[in-house]
């Protein structure tokens, strides 16, 4: 890294920062901090929503997981199949109930359907279990800037961690959405530059293929993970992904709060519609990616030296430090960064959006401008919270940090069923959720603990099932709730009347699973 390289960053930062202060201009309300005043265009929100998704870790850890991984390859691609077909249930479900109800927190819902300790229970889930993960991820995405940039980690932390803050408190949603276009936009950029001098330096694309061992090539894993002991199981990814999509993209404040930001419910499915078309082929370039820089250790045994074995990660950030020039390798860290910053705004959003609106805001009375002050400054105390707890991550053991990245599939099936039960079941009594979720995530645990051969994935359809179950046997004995909350089911609000010009749509994203199905059976008798 020279003065050139650091100049090109540090007018990215900067430019970040002063694009946020324009977009912060016309906040009046916490509806304009928190949701973009609900007219953010539908392109850029779905584009922010994948951005979110494709953090600093999915640049360096899918080309290493392919390149490298001992049970690593083409194999990745498994986590995609399930991708459009849970959009199409949320589609059809969940995010149009939201939007008729014009929500800013997803958890009010689960007041007004049930009880406030509904509402709390799933909030303060999502706050810790969020919060600890955007905390581990801004760690992770340090360590590997640490490197890049030759500075120590807790440098690197406090630049994405400030940066980040100090946008996001200022520009709001907007800034979070349109700042992640820009980043995503420079992501891709640097995936393709990488991608074009590692296929140089081989010789080839053909050369590049030829040179990818044959055993990598294997795309899917047909087995169930249910205690057969495999750890990419075709039908637990298939099944299970199903259930933790339809959460994540469904009832996640995370991405439910972007979702929300868009103009109309139809505006809102079009996001949705680019996300379950763009990932696979998103996915194909990182992996590709992998593919590429596998080809160049083959003749680059320095570079192979140089990556440790305990740490993969390594690869793509030493590939960008050795054999990249001055000024092009700037572009690449600042893609990086970009990728770590894009994961943390919408963390930081929706962190303050449930902390007001589920906790602070409540009934009390707080005047329209003391709430977008309060906003501000409840997101400005969850980046210190975040970026002091990534400070400490690095005392626990990698085994803890790796479990945090199971938490969520512990919590999102019984989540959704708390959902679907609220959406589907006017049945379903306050009581019997709160009951139920607690049931799902304690049967979760139990398998984490006890099972540890049954796949993670099948948590969320386990941990759906049993939180569902426990609910209508509850709710079967206990006094029926009143007719009001009939308004707060699916049939009886009357959300599904406009769903027939978007079938061919859904049609066509069932479509689009079969061929991304087909595709990588084919690769796989490569």
């Amino acid at each position: 890294m020279n003065v050139i390289d650091w100049t090109i960053i540090i007018i990215y930062l900067i430019s970040m920062i002063g694009f946020s202060v324009y977009l912060g201009k016309g906040q009046h309300s916490q509806v304009d901090y928190y949701v973009g005043g609900r007219n953010l265009p539908w392109w850029a929100v779905g584009i922010s929503t994948m951005a979110t998704q494709t953090s600093a870790i999915s640049f360096i850890s899918v080309p290493a997981f392919v390149a490298l991984n001992p049970d690593g390859g083409l194999i990745w691609l498994q986590y995609e199949l399930a991708v459009p077909l849970s959009i199409i249930a949320v589609m059809v479900t969940l995010v149009p109930f939201f939007r008729k109800m014009e929500l800013v927190s997803v958890y009010e819902y689960l007041e007004l359907r049930f009880s406030p300790s509904v509402r709390y229970l799933m909030s303060g889930v999502f706050l810790i279990s969020r919060g600890l993960a955007t905390g581990v991820l801004v760690y992770a995405s340090g360590i590997v800037l640490s490197v890049c940039l030759d500075i120590p980690i807790w440098s690197t932390i406090l630049i994405i961690g400030v940066v980040t803050v100090v946008y996001d408190t200022i520009g709001g949603m907007a800034a979070v959405v349109y700042s992640d276009v820009i980043q995503m936009g420079i992501l891709i950029a640097g995936v393709i530059i990488c991608i074009v001098y590692a296929t140089i330096e081989v010789g080839g694309i053909e050369t590049v293929i030829t040179s990818f061992p044959p055993e990598r090539w294997k795309a899917i894993d047909f087995s169930t993970g249910l205690g057969d002991g495999s750890t990419t199981p075709f039908w637990g990814f298939l099944i299970g992904s199903f259930f933790l999509y339809v959460s994540y993209y469904g009832t996640d404040q995370s991405q439910v709060q972007r979702e929300l930001s868009a103009p109309s419910t139809e505006d809102t499915r079009r996001s949705l519609l680019f996300n379950g078309l763009a990932r696979f082929p998103l996915t194909i370039i990182y992996t590709f990616l992998g593919i590429s820089l596998g080809a160049v250790l083959l003749v680059s045994p320095e570079l192979k030296s140089l990556v440790p074995k305990d740490r993969l990660d390594y690869m793509v950030p030493l590939f960008i430090l050795h054999h990249l020039p001055t000024g092009i390798k700037a572009i690449l860290f600042a893609a990086i960064l970009a990728a770590s910053m894009s994961s943390l705004d919408s963390a930081l959003n929706s962190l303050s959006a449930a902390t007001m609106n589920d906790f602070i805001r409540g009934k009390n009375s707080i005047s329209k401008n003391n709430i977008l002050i309060l906003s501000k400054l409840t997101t400005v105390l969850w980046g210190i919270a975040i970026t002091g707890f990534a400070f400490l991550v690095g005392n626990i053991s990698p085994t803890v940090i790796e479990s945090i990245n199971k938490i969520g599939s512990a919590f999102y099936g019984p989540i959704l069923a708390a959902f679907l039960s609220g959406i589907l079941s006017k049945r379903a009594t306050s009581t019997a959720v709160f009951t139920g979720v607690i049931t799902g995530v304690g049967f979760n645990l139990f398998l984490w603990i006890a099972l540890p051969d049954v796949f993670w994935m099948w948590w969320n359809v386990f941990g759906l099932m049993v939180s569902i179950t426990t609910t209508l046997i509850i709710s079967l004995v206990s006094k029926a709730p009143g007719e009001e909350t009939a308004k707060y089911t699916l049939i009886y609000g009357g959300t599904l009347k406009h769903e027939k010009k978007w079938i061919k749509w859904y049609l066509l994203l069932g479509c689009y699973s079969v061929f991304i199905f087909i595709f990588m059976v084919l690769i796989s008798r490569k």
